[in-house]
């Protein structure tokens, strides 16, 4: 599946060919990139008659649901830029739901040709270096086909997701990977009848000249939620805690108040980052209010 706009999905074929499908049931959780089985009903109509096991798949959630963003995929990459300035808080959200779901992520740094912003976000980008998180730089805009040179090698041969707050440049960025992207989007919106919401929907372009290399553009977002994940989960995302958990004096610790945490400590000594830590605190706090909300059973 390719593209998908309420029930309405589009879906490619292996020989190219392009359907408007619908699904046989309405709970069907269909996300691009999932492999499906279609029936073909003639006049580019088809319907999705089943989806494969996945082998991955990135989602976020709220307190009211879970919003799939695409499945089967090789890699993602979160846009970020330094004007306007990108919030630390959403790249950490990401960087944990790829984690949990086993996806390598790379941070896209977008604008660095604006080398007076770019400097000021380099202790910042230097503390992700240091967990290990590749740190790719470009400047879409202002030089396209060095953009598309430093980003080649990482995307050849892949499918990969793209992940951004608004305002970091990334529809500007899919259009320099792929050139046709924009026209690609109109005529995807046309047939799936989305109209003005061009922009609100996820879509996989085929990269130029590559045959398995995908790129999947996901629509700019100001919040991400990460209700479908426990605290352990979240823990154990978080590279710089992997060889301290275990060693707080309660097995069971927060990693606030409790005495003897580990985690705490270190962010004290700065051992690790602390403001990665304190952000690491509110996704916590966030969690516990929400579960306090929650309506007891009888």
């Amino acid at each position: 599946m390719v593209a998908g706009f309420g029930r309405q999905l589009l879906v490619r074929d292996a020989g190219g060919g392009q359907f408007i499908a619908v699904t046989r049931g309405r709970n069907a959780q269909v996300t691009v990139g999932d492999l499906v089985r279609i029936s073909v009903l003639g006049s580019g109509q088809a319907v999705i008659e089943s989806i494969q096991p996945r082998r991955n798949e990135f989602k976020r959630s709220d307190a009211a649901r879970t919003k799939r963003i695409a499945a089967n995929i090789d890699q993602a990459g979160v846009v970020i830029a330094a004007h306007p300035p990108f919030s630390e808080e959403l790249l950490l959200r990401v960087a944990i739901a790829a984690s949990v779901a086993a996806i390598p992520l790379a941070l896209i740094v977008n604008k660095c040709d604006l080398l007076e912003a770019r400097a000021a976000i380099e202790p910042r980008l230097a503390v992700y270096r240091g967990l290990g998180y590749p740190v790719i730089e470009c400047s879409a805009r202002a030089d396209p086909e060095a953009t598309r040179g430093v980003l080649g090698p990482w995307l050849a041969g892949r499918s990969t997701l793209l992940l951004g707050q608004s305002g970091m440049g990334k529809s500007t960025l899919i259009n320099c990977i792929v050139p046709q992207a924009g026209l690609r989007t109109q005529e995807i919106s046309e047939a799936l009848g989305s109209g003005r919401h061009t922009t609100t929907f996820t879509r996989m372009f085929a990269l130029p000249g590559d045959d398995d290399g995908a790129v999947i553009d996901s629509p700019g977002f100001q919040s991400f939620g990460l209700e479908h994940l426990s605290d352990s989960e979240r823990a154990h995302a978080m590279p710089e805690f992997a060889t301290l958990l275990g060693s707080c004096r309660f097995h069971n610790c927060t990693h606030r108040e409790e005495p003897g945490c580990a985690i705490r400590a270190a962010a004290q000594d700065g051992r690790i980052d602390a403001h990665r830590y304190r952000l690491f605190l509110r996704l916590a706090d966030e969690s516990l209010a929400l579960a306090r909300s929650r309506p007891r059973r009888a």
